[in-house]
């Protein structure tokens, strides 16, 4: 079966971004390039970005990986306030949902704080403080297909 995982962009701080999904999900990085690793025939001069991640690899729970890089200046920036994705957690139990929930919002905006909801999950949404929406949402009655 194909799994899908979440892969977000950063203008620049994309290290800051994954230590603080590291500590509310645990787990250790499963891959870390940096610009400056890019050696091949054609790769962008990146001198003043070298330090900066190409790609990052976070594993989160048994099949999921949460990845993503900075983007070069020369490449543009990327609006940190556009709406046109969240990345959706179902949690195993309310606990770890407020867990979750409280940890990635702590310093972000909360859009909807995390409570029973009308269709019968424990669900709440925000935008953490680096600019990426986040749904948490715990169904007691979930069987493993949304």
């Amino acid at each position: 079966m194909a799994s899908i995982n979440p892969y977000i962009h950063f203008n620049g701080n994309a290290e800051e971004a994954f230590i603080f999904y590291k500590s509310v999900f645990g787990n250790e990085f499963a891959r870390v390039v940096r610009f400056k690793d890019m050696n091949f025939e054609g790769a962008p001069n990146l001198e003043k970005e070298a330090e900066k991640i190409m790609h990052i690899a976070l594993p989160i729970g048994k099949h999921n990986v949460l990845m993503g890089s900075d983007t070069p200046e020369q490449m543009g920036k990327h609006n940190e306030r556009e709406n046109r994705s969240k990345i959706s957690i179902s949690a195993e139990s309310k606990e770890e949902a407020d867990k979750l929930f409280n940890g990635l919002s702590k310093d972000g905006q909360i859009e909807m704080p995390i409570t029973d909801s009308p269709w019968g999950s424990y669900f709440g949404m925000f935008r953490d403080k680096f600019g990426i929406e986040w749904m948490v949402d715990y169904d007691p009655n979930y069987k493993g297909q949304p």
